[in-house]
């Protein structure tokens, strides 16, 4: 056997959140780029730079633990429990497991000449999966039996490898023979329950429904097609839009499982419904807007002041931005993609739903500074948010209906059925704002630059109407 594996006694019981200083605020560090991780359980958040991982309490920043690694870290994750973090170091085919509340305990997964590309933690939090170079296998280490399991052919694709909602099972993109199979695995005991073809000429990405009862897969991007499968392998349905172009970029469900939304290359989202899986309807990206009842809301900068009513010479940081109700009809900022390079950008690149199913946020690459938002309930668009610059990303609130929106700039932007804002990111320096993501209970926000994070509380002032948050701030 190629790899090996040490470790020593299981972790317990999980630490507990303090309580809430009902004050809101936002603090920095400095931190080396996606090396930024919060624990599920929304109680710790885990950094690592180079070879060091500190471990820090997610409202105070307090620091919990310090660990030094082997060498440096490439990808770091909490388990589902949040008792243990997993440290992958694919240059050197290791991997190392840390325990939150036992410093003492420690594991090391060396996979040998066999080399590391991907490493990952089960749905239990007792199990790690590695992916081998040049994908041979995936590699099953048990933490607690010391046990390993092989599974051969695993497919090197956009997203191969999801597990069920409530955990219990894994499926894998496969590929042998010169051909597309899918994988259902128990992941109690990791046997194979279900083996079948599919009906593809490239797999480019599987996805469970959120119910786990429906496994969606899709074909490569050269080819329209969508294959909705059972727990059991049978091929519920099929649907292609069109032929010979581009096709599927993005994919979605709904977190009520009623809808699959599809993005493509033509610049439309198709929403499929689950109980016939035909197209429900469609929605366009056009750079016009016309329609009265839909709301535009154009980003412009503020202008500051003097004294004396003159405009102030400030620093370009400073300057602050608002959101203004265009007058329709609106025309959009478009760009024309180059032909003659690959992957263009063209088409509906990412798909968020809102957590009651009651929107879907879109982003249409060739118009990147907008961002759609959808009426799932009336089938139709809802609002349109046209920033200054291109669209980076943007993350629902997991507890309510608020989308937050940051462009690679030094502000935060956020919307609500209520209305939207543009907050400035304090603290010194130029902070670019690359990437965000959620708290779980949705009462902060991480923002992360090249070098730096921001920590984010919120505090709603109308709970009941789920108003926007206000920030505020110290360094």
């Amino acid at each position: 056997m190629n790899g090996s594996l040490r470790h020593s006694l299981t972790a317990g019981r999980g630490l507990r959140a303090p309580g809430s200083s009902g004050q809101s605020r936002l603090q920095c560090l400095l931190l080396r780029p996606s090396s930024e991780f919060l624990s599920l359980d929304a109680i710790s958040r885990a950094s690592c730079v180079q070879f060091r991982l500190v471990v820090r309490e997610a409202r105070s920043l307090q620091v919990l633990q310090l660990y030094t690694c082997l060498d440096q870290v490439q990808h770091v994750e909490w388990s589902a429990d949040s008792l243990f973090i997993l440290c992958a170091m694919y240059k050197r085919g290791l991997v190392q497991v840390w325990s939150l509340e036992q410093p003492e305990w420690h594991c090391r997964i060396d996979e040998g000449s066999a080399g590391l590309v991907a490493s990952c933690w089960s749905p239990d939090g007792r199990h790690i999966l590695n992916t081998t170079e040049f994908h041979l296998r995936i590699t099953v280490w048990s933490l607690c039996t010391k046990s390993v399991s092989y599974i051969k052919y695993p497919k090197a694709c956009q997203q191969g490898i999801t597990f069920s909602r409530d955990g219990r099972y894994l499926a894998l993109a496969e590929r042998r023979d010169c051909k597309d199979y899918v994988s259902i695995f128990v992941c109690s005991d990791w046997q194979l329950l279900r083996h079948f073809d599919t009906d593809t000429q490239d797999l480019a990405g599987i996805e469970w429904a959120p119910n786990g009862c429906v496994l969606a897969a899709w074909d490569t991007c050269l080819e329209y097609k969508v294959l909705l499968y059972s727990l059991d392998g049978r091929l519920l349905a099929a649907y292609c839009a069109y032929e010979w172009s581009l096709g599927i970029k993005s994919v979605a469900w709904s977190p009520s499982s009623q809808f699959l939304a599809v993005g493509s290359y033509d610049g439309k989202v198709r929403i499929l419904n689950h109980v016939t899986w035909k197209m429900l309807t469609e929605f366009g990206h056009p750079a016009a807007i016309s329609d009265p009842r839909v709301v535009v809301y154009k980003e412009a900068e503020k202008s500051p002041r003097g004294a004396l009513g003159q405009p102030a010479c400030l620093p370009p940081r400073a300057a602050e931005s608002k959101y203004e109700i265009a007058a329709g009809p609106v025309s959009l900022q478009t760009l024309k993609p180059a032909a003659d390079r690959a992957n263009p950008k063209i088409g509906v690149g990412a798909l968020a739903f809102s957590p009651d199913s009651y929107f879907l946020a879109t982003r249409n690459d060739n118009v990147p500074n907008a961002v759609w938002v959808w009426d799932m309930q009336k089938l139709r668009l809802f609002v349109v948010l046209e920033q200054l610059g291109p669209v980076r990303s943007f993350q629902w609130d997991p507890q309510q209906p608020r989308l937050a929106i940051c462009s690679g700039g030094s502000k935060v932007y956020l919307w609500s059925p209520a209305g939207c804002v543009s907050v400035q990111v304090p603290g010194e320096g130029d902070f670019q704002v690359l990437s965000l993501c959620w708290h779980v209970t949705g009462a902060s926000l991480a923002l992360l630059s090249k070098d730096h994070l921001c920590l984010c509380f919120l505090e709603t002032e109308d709970e009941a109407d789920g108003a926007l948050g206000q920030l505020g701030a110290h360094t």
